[in-house]
């Protein structure tokens, strides 16, 4: 049995056969996370509604060593904290579907910093993509903004570049664990963004990126941020995604216009005509701070709950 409340939440965490929401249903019902671990495969199945496969595949994860092993040195090796921790980050408890474990690589003590601002767009930027971050984004990281974004190619990775370039503070959410680094070019900003900013997933080091994961991870983007700022985006762009999730979180959501000409505005044209706010520069962003984020950010996000309170 393993010794603490969060190592075991670490353990499930790592266990096939169960989601989160299993996970939340299982500290719904054993708040210690202790007598899960004496129960039968035909009890798991039946108490928790699992098939009889998953039920198999997490009896099999509930009692293999290997495994139990194989997380005590990730947690020697990363900063892991869990949602009973003190130190988990207060503007992702009162999210949607808040993630129950997340590995850190980095200063975690940045998962705190406000002002943030995430900065997403399309993979594909055009010519005029960073004279415009520039505009924009770079006052902010001389301001001691901190700048969330997902390390993806194009916009993502120019925002993470222009905080890490000016001595910002940055974060990057991945879409898999940290043994499987995406795109493979990002490698080298990967490691610069570990050692002068945090890197953050809630994938186990061993899990590679999955489609699905891309999507997921948008709502911890726009979740530690006070808004989403799109540089570019297509019209059917998977930026979108994020925007729907800052909406859904209560979030500000704002879009930088440019030529009708080029398809890279087309998804933030029709942002603002939905009603975001168009970004013209700095000071359009830095008023809603002063304005808006004091009362959403400062004392720490009302409404957090203990994680049996939610079930």
């Amino acid at each position: 049995m393993l010794h603490s409340i969060r190592n075991r939440l670490i353990h499930l965490h790592r266990c096939r056969g169960i989601t989160r929401k299993i996970i939340w249903k299982i500290l719904h019902y054993d708040s210690t996370l202790k007598q899960v671990y004496d129960l039968s495969q035909a009890q798991l199945s039946k108490l928790l509604l699992l098939s009889s496969k998953n039920a198999n595949l997490f009896y099999a994860d509930l009692h293999n060593e290997a495994l139990k092993d194989r997380l005590k040195q990730d947690i020697k090796k990363y900063t892991v904290i869990t949602i009973v921790d003190e130190n988990y980050p207060h503007v992702l408890k009162p999210i949607k579907d808040p993630p129950v474990v997340l590995y850190a690589i980095g200063n975690p003590l940045l998962l705190n910093h406000l002002p943030s601002l995430s900065v997403i767009g399309t993979r594909n930027p055009s010519p005029e993509a960073m004279l415009k971050m520039k505009l924009i984004v770079k006052p902010l990281v001389r301001q001691n903004w901190l700048i969330v974004s997902g390390m993806a190619k194009g916009i993502d990775s120019y925002a993470h570049k222009l905080a890490l370039g000016h001595k910002g503070n940055t974060i990057a959410v991945l879409g898999g664990g940290f043994n499987h680094i995406y795109p493979k070019q990002n490698s080298m900003l990967y490691k610069q963004i570990a050692e002068k900013g945090l890197v953050l997933s809630e994938y186990p080091p061993e899990v590679p990126p999955k489609r699905f994961h891309f999507p997921e991870r948008n709502r911890l983007i726009s979740g530690l941020s006070f808004g989403t700022l799109v540089i570019e985006a297509t019209e059917r762009s998977g930026t979108l995604i994020t925007v729907d999730q800052a909406l859904d979180q209560g979030r500000e959501v704002y879009a930088v216009p440019g030529s009708p000409l080029i398809p890279q505005t087309k998804g933030c044209h029709q942002m603002i005509q939905d009603g975001a706010k168009l970004v013209q520069d700095v000071q359009d962003i830095a008023e809603d701070w002063e304005t808006i984020g004091n009362n959403l950010f400062y004392p720490p996000l009302t409404g957090s709950k203990t994680p049996t309170s939610r079930l």
